[in-house]
């Protein structure tokens, strides 16, 4: 007979002992989830008429990202065993999709896994700043139409920032380094490309010496960052000579750049926070809140998004929220994460080459041994909640991952013997539902196929976040 038990919707719940119990979550639950799953099929339907002409066509693989995630945390698609060695209690949990900023609790994981790796493997002991990189309204849906233009917008900045440290040192060969998360989204989720940046506050010299830049003037490359996006659009053939006379006429031009505060190398969770805060999702599910239909006074299904602040709040039809959250899922293979200078993934390499001692390793492989497999999940949910998933509830004793069930009978038999047996009401999703287009950057990484059936939750490379 089964010892196992159904896990709960909670995160965390406490024990006869005062220790923190991890409870698997329940998605199916959230106003997030519910809104999706109610809308997806209609949106779909009607885009070409209702949306084509706000977003553009509608991505066939942005189907293929909500059906994983509706998917996400099912136990009709598989799922590990995970037993205390002491009294012998075990649960079951399910299977993850994986999907990068549109699943909150896979995203989140993410966050996590990219913060501890950039501030670990890339960023040296060296002060740091963020810098941000805005372009006006009138330009953006350019980038909306062509996502192509989000990775040209970045080296913009790059160009921009590198020139900027470098004048600042005495050293002509000395260089500075920055990671530069494209980021799409505005408060309510409008279409707003922008760049957060973490670079070094100064530039490497080839003699191992940091050399820390003054003060910057957040200002002073604004007209630069200006005139290399207006110049790669031009290049690009989005606008024309007269566009550019236009704007360039305007008082207030609607570039922006923002520079924070230095971050020292002894504070180390600062400088990981705004390594979670550039790749952070396009929305909280702690701010929405979704009226169904039959609860709406006009029948039409609403979606109520708070601001940050707490003071606002904005109502949308739940299908033009949707539609709106669509426009900020990347690409097949798209990355959102870019590396230069003293950072980017040729200087890191070369300089592991010549000394095998450097801190920062190449490219890894992602299949861990056995042992690192469980120890990981267990490791991200202790930190983002704060509790031992890996904690027995009845004991508290130590769990361990003891098998992993992906055959479709088994599944059946132990799910209806667990009475959580159920007929799905939609298919499942079709494997390899599309193909990346053949203008999206693919990088030079080991990259994560996001057509794979959803495995189970272990550390994968992600094209978004290389190591």
């Amino acid at each position: 007979m089964y010892n196992w038990d159904v896990v709960g919707d909670n995160a965390m719940e406490p024990s006869k002992t005062g220790t923190d119990i991890y409870r698997s979550r329940n998605p199916r639950t959230s106003d997030y989830f519910c809104s999706v799953e109610a809308n997806f099929e209609e949106l779909e339907g009607i885009w070409d008429d209702r949306y084509a002409s706000r977003y553009g066509y509608w991505r066939s693989y942005a189907l293929d990202v909500i059906y994983r995630y509706l998917d996400c945390g099912d136990l009709h698609g598989g799922f590990a065993r995970v037993k205390c060695k002491d009294c012998g209690h075990e649960f079951l949990r399910a299977f993850s999709c994986k999907r990068r900023h549109f699943c909150p609790s896979c995203h989140q994981k993410r966050v996590i896994e990219f913060g501890e790796w950039l501030c670990t493997e890339v960023l040296k002991s060296v002060p740091h700043r963020q810098w941000v990189f805005s372009i006006p309204k009138r330009l953006r849906i350019y980038f909306m139409y062509d996502r192509k233009l989000l990775s040209a917008l970045s080296r913009c900045a790059w160009r921009v920032l590198s020139v900027y440290l470098r004048q600042s040192v005495l050293d002509d060969s000395a260089a500075p380094g920055a990671a530069i998360a494209v980021q799409t989204f505005g408060e309510f989720q409008n279409f707003n490309p922008h760049l957060h940046a973490i670079a070094s506050d100064g530039c490497f010299s080839d003699n191992g010496v940091f050399q820390v830049a003054p003060g910057p003037k957040p200002r002073d490359p604004e007209d630069l960052f200006r005139y290399e996006v207006l110049k790669m659009l031009k290049t690009e053939g989005k606008i024309t000579d007269a566009v550019i006379e236009n704007m360039v006429s305007w008082r207030h031009s609607g570039f922006n750049v923002y520079c924070g505060p230095a971050i020292w190398p002894h504070d180390e969770n600062s400088l990981e926070n705004l390594a979670h805060y550039i790749i952070r999702a396009a929305f909280s599910q702690e701010r929405m809140t979704y009226v169904t239909e039959d609860k709406s006074p006009d029948g039409i299904a609403k979606v109520i998004y708070q601001s940050k602040d707490g003071k606002t709040s904005k109502t949308f039809d739940a299908l033009d929220w949707l539609a709106q959250l669509t426009t900020h899922i990347p690409g097949k293979n798209e990355q959102m994460v870019r590396y230069y200078g003293y950072y980017s993934n040729k200087s890191r390499g070369l300089r592991r080459q010549a000394d095998k001692e450097d801190d920062v390793p190449a490219l890894i492989d992602s299949d861990l041994s056995g042992k690192e497999f469980r120890q990981n999940w267990a490791r991200l949910i202790q930190k983002i909640y704060t509790v031992n998933p890996l904690i027995c509830p009845k004991c508290q004793g130590d769990m361990r991952v003891i098998s992993v069930i992906e055959d479709a009978e088994v599944i059946r038999k132990i799910l209806k013997h667990l009475d959580l047996w159920e007929v799905k009401a939609r298919p499942p999703p079709k494997t390899n539902i599309c193909t990346a287009p053949k203008d999206l950057p693919t990088g030079v990484f080991t990259t994560l196929d996001d057509q794979q059936m959803p495995s189970v939750d272990d550390y994968l490379i992600d094209p978004e976040y290389p190591v």
